[in-house]
């Protein structure tokens, strides 16, 4: 019987539309940042979501604010450190609960991915990490689309937000929310030709898939 027929004898024995293609909309979590969750409804369970910039964009800040609220909702985290990069004394001042964050340390891009693939099928986090900010963008790019395409399948179904960073997108169609973060400017003290003490950073966040800019998400204090 064709499809059509099939999904009109339906409706008609229900009694009413029938919508067997379309997929509920996750459930989205805050991540810390009113403006920008005001203009992307938030991470959503189940998707792979890309955070990207240069260094000093604000990526590191963003994803600790995203870290630390999913502590404070009492979830279990994983974080997979591509390049031993992870600081947990500016986590720690930054909010993030470490009694609740698995810190996983890998030595390349490579076996980062595979850790990252055995958390989500082990289940049980609220949300996992691949850090990968430190990763030259030439070893990030060599990361095969099909690799992201099997993470994107492994956590869909599952309540776990999984999350990318690095300098530039790699994940590309297979993350559902992309985060591009960029610096605007950099507030500094001291006088203008001796030595000069970074206070803050002013960063934008752009969500690129729905195409909507939040300027300025956050200021980003200088560690």
């Amino acid at each position: 019987m064709p499809a059509v027929a099939l999904k009109t004898q339906f409706e008609s024995l229900l009694g009413g539309h029938l919508d067997w293609q379309s997929r509920p909309a996750p459930e989205c979590v805050p991540s810390g940042v009113p403006a920008l969750d005001a203009a992307t409804g938030g991470l959503p369970r189940g998707c792979l979501t890309e955070i990207f910039g240069p260094a000093s964009s604000g990526r590191t800040s963003l994803l600790l604010s995203i870290l630390a609220q999913a502590t404070h909702r009492q979830e279990v985290c994983a974080l997979v450190d591509a390049e031993d990069a992870f600081d947990p004394a500016s986590a720690s001042a930054a909010g993030v609960h470490l009694d609740r964050l698995l810190w996983v340390r890998s030595n390349s891009a490579e076996h980062a991915l595979k850790a990252v693939d055995l958390l989500i099928q082990g289940g049980g986090f609220g949300m996992v990490v691949l850090d990968l900010g430190d990763t030259p963008p030439a070893t990030a790019r060599r990361i095969s689309l099909t690799s992201w395409f099997r993470l994107r399948r492994a956590v869909e179904n599952t309540p776990t937000v999984l999350i990318s960073v690095a300098r530039q997108s790699n994940a590309k169609t297979c993350a559902s929310l992309q985060l591009e973060c960029a610096r605007e400017h950099a507030t500094w003290s001291g006088a203008l030709h001796s030595s000069r003490l970074l206070r803050a950073i002013s960063a934008r966040a752009t969500s690129i898939q729905r195409s909507k800019t939040c300027s300025p998400v956050f200021t980003a204090p200088a560690s």
